[in-house]
């Protein structure tokens, strides 16, 4: 239940944080393509991070290349993740919720080195500061809430496909 538990509250604090920083800097804004106050791919991609971060524990490295590695890996799938996800959204719902093309150095309309770069830097921070704190939280959530949550999320992506799709 950790990583569901994880994937939840991720989510629910990057729908958050998106939204305010979208207040702050004025611009209109759509944080993913369900209703709910959560935005899965932030959930995914703290998963993605745990992952690589437990799999370097097992290495015998230095602190720095262990910093390195998980900056770099981190870096490259959260990118790849955000390009897959720009086009599956562009594909199923018809829709382009964020748009690169205009940065200095863009790969895809979905993604550009600066924001892999800011990933890959969020990852670091979030490993090593913010998830220590908040496991604290993570354990106290008892499984009746996961599983509120799962069949609320469950539900708002029924909803949203049916409300949404367009062959």
């Amino acid at each position: 239940m950790y990583f569901i538990n994880c994937f939840f509250l991720y989510s629910i604090l990057g729908f958050f944080l998106e939204t305010i920083f979208s207040l702050v800097k004025g611009f209109s804004y759509e944080s993913g393509i369900l209703y709910g106050p959560w935005t899965p791919v932030y959930g995914f991609g703290v998963i993605v991070i745990f992952f690589f971060a437990k799999m370097l524990e097992k290495w015998k490295l230095s602190k720095f290349l262990k910093f390195l590695f998980l900056f770099l890996s981190t870096s490259i799938v959260l990118a790849i993740m955000e390009i897959l996800g720009g086009y599956f959204i562009e594909w199923f719902f018809h829709k382009r919720f964020w748009d690169y093309s205009n940065m200095k150095f863009p790969i895809t309309p979905y993604t550009s080195l600066e924001m892999a770069l800011l990933w890959g830097i969020l990852s670091l921070l979030l490993y090593s500061f913010i998830k220590p704190i908040l496991d604290k939280v993570v354990k106290k959530i008892p499984n009746y809430l996961t599983c509120i949550f799962i069949l609320l999320m469950f539900l708002d992506l029924l909803f949203t496909v049916i409300h949404h799709y367009k062959p």
